[in-house]
């Protein structure tokens, strides 16, 4: 019965967990390699009822008393050995939803950590906070990150239980959460930050977009400061690998020392220059602008793009030792990525090269991402989307058909090129 009831109240509570204020807090955990912190979010106005005090919108809850208040509602124990328990902060905001309205949400992260000798994956984690007095609520709770396991979520996570009143045993009565982790790996780790850096390339439409216009023109060679005609396989392959390197080298210097904390600049700006990146690569393609000099401007912009990727791995929140290990898998799984796709597309560009058409191809080609370009620029700046980049988001969606469609169209112009020729000699 127990089973059964805990299974409709948790199924029942998270359908708006994370969408809308319900009667319930929810508490996503990571796991560290010697502690466990957490994020605990729930409805101001609960938290009023429980501590039988009304705040305005001007008062602020990150002071001792709040801290004081968490600090004693949020516990956890290895058989009798209480784990301390410490509050970083405590941040008030006010949320709006379709169906209620304005409301007010507090937002607690604390950390918890185990005497010592004691496992950071079992527990038993007894947090009261409001359930103490109000039986109607119940807490949620989820693991978001544990990178021995290769678990990390950007949202809510995997669900571990739920911290309910449980009123068979009596009112204002509730069972404290055991969790019971796998112990994990290193090698597990960094297979999953291995292929969370795969994924950031594969769904970072803006990187790609960067290094193929970029590449585009590496095939040709400059002609009165024009792009002439085909270099020749050993040119093309050398400039490449040019480029690439000196892409690699400068987003790998940003990503470690971004990741590390040693330089950190706001989201907003890096995705602006990440944007004029694409806009200026995209000119050049048309028209060369640092003919010879692609492999410094491609460093320079790895730069940029770098601090991008450092943001992914700064927000997991790891420690010193993973975050080292995180750097160097989350880096490799962003090089192989990248070397995939270039493999895959580069080939159909040389080919197409080869024939009268590229040119054409190539500038229309560049003038869309151009387009595209400024459409996130402005995006960036303003904060909203525009026809633009939605319009961008579904051509470029599925990346796959797109290869498939330029693999076809190299394969035509070279065929009929060739067979043009042979019309002529016969």
């Amino acid at each position: 019965m127990n089973k059964l009831l805990f299974t409709l109240l948790f199924l029942f509570t998270s359908f708006g967990v994370f969408a809308h204020p319900m009667p319930n807090t929810t508490v996503s955990l990571s796991v560290m390699e010697n502690s466990v912190v957490g994020e605990a979010k729930m409805s101001l106005s609960d938290l009023e009822a429980a501590m039988k005090i009304a705040l305005d919108e001007n008062h602020t809850v990150n002071t001792p008393f709040f801290k004081d208040y968490f600090r004693q509602h949020i516990k956890a124990y290895s058989g009798k050995n209480v784990w301390e328990t410490s509050i970083d902060s405590i941040y008030a905001t006010t949320e709006f939803d379709t169906n209620v309205g304005k409301y007010r949400e507090v937002i607690v992260w604390f950390k918890m950590v185990p005497p010592q000798k004691k496992s950071v994956r079992n527990f038993v984690f007894n947090y009261d906070a409001i359930i103490h007095q109000v039986v109607t609520h119940s807490i949620l709770v989820f693991l978001k990150n544990d990178w021995k396991n290769g678990i990390r979520s950007e949202d809510g996570g995997i669900p571990l239980g739920t911290i309910y009143t449980n009123f068979q045993i009596g009112a204002g009565k509730y069972e404290p959460l055991e969790v019971n982790l796998e112990d994990g790996s290193y090698w597990t780790g960094f297979k999953g930050i291995f292929a969370l850096g795969m994924e950031h390339i594969k769904e970072g439409t803006d990187h790609l977009l960067f290094l193929l216009v970029l590449l585009l023109p590496a095939p040709l060679v400059v002609n009165k400061k024009k792009w002439g005609r085909f270099g020749g396989i050993k040119y093309s392959v050398i400039k490449l690998l040019k480029v690439i390197t000196a892409f690699t080298i400068g987003h790998s210097i940003t990503l470690l020392i971004g990741a590390l904390g040693w330089f950190h600049l706001p989201t907003q700006p890096v995705e602006i220059l990440i944007a004029v990146s694409i806009l200026v690569s995209a000119v050049h393609a048309i028209r060369p602008v640092f003919a010879g000099k692609e492999m410094y401007v491609a460093a320079g912009f790895g730069l940029v793009h770098g601090l991008a990727f450092a943001t992914v791995l700064s927000n997991l929140n790891l420690d010193t030792s993973t975050m080292v290990l995180s750097i160097l898998g989350f880096n490799i799984g962003i090089e192989v990525m990248q070397l995939f796709v270039i493999a895959i597309t580069i080939p159909w560009f040389v080919i197409m090269s080869k024939t009268n058409y590229f040119v054409a191809i190539k500038n229309g080609f560049a003038i869309l991402v151009a387009f595209i370009a400024v459409g996130w620029i402005v995006q960036r700046i303003t904060g909203n989307n525009n026809f633009i980049t939605i319009a961008a988001e579904k051509l470029f969606g599925p990346i796959p058909w797109l290869i498939l469609g330029l693999s076809i169209l190299s394969i035509t112009l070279y065929v009929y090129t060739k067979f043009k020729k042979f019309e002529v000699i016969k």
